[in-house]
């Protein structure tokens, strides 16, 4: 398969938009795909990135179609703001829904007046709606193998607006950012991959992936951050294309989502990929406490996370763990054991601070509703917050929850530095718990890593900048 040269995205008088609430920072490699799809078939179509862009009136003036990507929770509560906007300047115009949760909240984005849902490889459908005219009466899941052509990035907004890559050292790099497979054939209770893909995922071709990596190299990118949900799940792919990146761009870096699993299991892959830019690795440890990792069925345990990394700092490579720190089992004990992990770890530097703060969110479709005991004590979905509402065991761990987070985001407003809001992380905690507050040795931070500029998370509420697009 060869790259597909196509035109670009029509700024106006497009026929179709397609638009992205919100994508972690990203350039929206799922704006560019279907905007690929559209441009070979000849179908004007205009991209709008919320995060970056305004609900112009020009860009809807003719407008039949329009397509809303919801890859995330925060991206989806952004677009139910967004559609009245939307609907006022396209009136006559369809809309849809695709991407992650599109399918799992089909009845209510329908109630919002959403004509037709998409999920999966959403790219055919998406075409066949619009060249057919016709909604489908039910909800779309595709899963099956796709065509993919060359991202069509040229009617989104330039590279340099995104996220950057943070040097450990402070300085800034400009980031590019690509997909070379989709879904994920694990089946994390928690995750909102799962109850779309349902442990099915799909390959990028790597000339596909390549191509798109060089269009943005070509516009100024060094570094490469990979959106796949787990960039292992296709190991033998995942080293090709590693080989096949260094080989054309030998002083590009990269970094990736790889599970703790995947970490251990394919140990003997991680050398070749350092050889071959590899910066540093995000992976979602989710918790400390092995009862919790079970519920979650996140198939690695505490003493499996420790083991990842030490040998991802034997080899050079910065491990960048994230967390659900707040679920419905969590304690106070529990809480203060995982700052007290990242103290012991040297991990403080390394975790941004919004990452202890999360509750775990529980939207439509979650697996951990598969669990009795926890179906049982969830209420009912709240549409408000499009999630089922849960109460911690340990009612106090709630209330240091809420502290937590007002804490973080008044951190964060004032660009406190990491070791600082962890600091009053800590304290917070220990007040709590009624206990003295241990002082902390400042050589138990650890180190700075490589990161990117924006923190956020994808089961984050949105916030009052995020909506400020319409």
């Amino acid at each position: 398969m060869t790259p597909c040269s196509v035109k670009p995205c029509a700024p106006s008088g497009a026929r179709v938009v397609l638009v992205s609430p919100y994508e972690l920072g990203r350039q929206p490699f799922n704006l560019a795909q279907p905007a690929a799809w559209f441009a070979r078939e000849h179908i004007a179509a205009a991209c709008v990135d919320l995060s970056q862009q305004k609900l112009e009136p020009a860009t809807f003036a003719h407008a039949e179609y329009v397509a809303i990507y919801l890859g995330m929770h925060t991206a989806t509560r952004i677009a139910a703001a967004a559609l009245p906007k939307i609907r006022a300047l396209a009136p006559h115009a369809r809309i849809a829904a695709f991407g992650l949760y599109a399918p799992v909240n089909a009845a209510w984005l329908k109630s919002l007046g959403v004509d037709a849902i998409f999920g999966g490889e959403s790219e055919p459908d998406l075409l066949a709606w619009v060249q057919s005219g016709i909604a489908p009466a039910d909800t779309v899941v595709r899963r099956d193998k796709i065509e993919f052509v060359l991202p069509e990035r040229r009617g989104l907004p330039e590279l340099q607006r995104y996220a950057k890559l943070i040097q450990a050292d402070g300085t800034q790099t400009m980031t590019g950012f690509a997909e070379a497979s989709r879904g994920c054939k694990h089946l994390c209770r928690h995750c909102p991959v799962v109850p779309v893909y349902q442990g099915k995922f799909r390959i990028v071709p790597l000339d596909i992936v390549l191509a798109d990596i060089a269009q943005q190299v070509a516009v100024g990118a060094q570094h490469i951050s990979f959106g796949d949900p787990d960039f292992l799940n296709g190991p033998s792919h995942a080293l090709k294309l590693a080989e096949a990146l260094h080989a054309r761009f030998p002083d590009l870096t990269w970094d990736a989502t790889i599970k703790v699993e995947h970490l251990l299991n394919h140990a003997e892959l991680l050398p070749r990929l350092r050889q071959c830019g590899l910066l540093f690795i995000i992976t979602a440890v989710e918790s400390v406490d092995d009862a919790i990792l079970d519920k979650l069925a996140k198939g690695h345990t505490h003493a499996d996370f420790e083991t990842a990394l030490a040998q991802c700092r034997a080899l050079g490579i910065a491990l960048a763990p994230t967390f659900v720190p707040f679920t419905p089992w969590t304690t106070l004990a529990g809480y203060r054991d995982l700052l007290a992990t990242l103290l012991k770890l040297n991990l403080v530097e390394a975790v941004p601070p919004v990452q202890l703060a999360i509750r775990l969110l529980v939207p439509q479709g979650s697996y951990l509703l598969h669990l009795p005991e926890f179906a049982a004590r969830v209420g009912a979905f709240d549409e408000a917050m499009l999630g089922y509402p849960w109460q911690a065991e340990d009612a106090r761990a709630d209330a240091l929850q809420s502290e937590i987070m007002a804490w973080v985001m008044d951190a964060e407003k004032a660009a406190l530095p990491r070791a600082e809001v962890f600091a009053g992380i800590w304290a917070r905690t220990h007040a709590a718990l009624g206990e003295t507050t241990p002082p902390i040795d400042p050589a138990q931070f650890g180190a700075a890593i490589p990161h990117h500029s924006e923190p956020w998370y994808c089961c984050a509420e949105p916030t009052e900048t995020q909506l400020a697009s319409f």
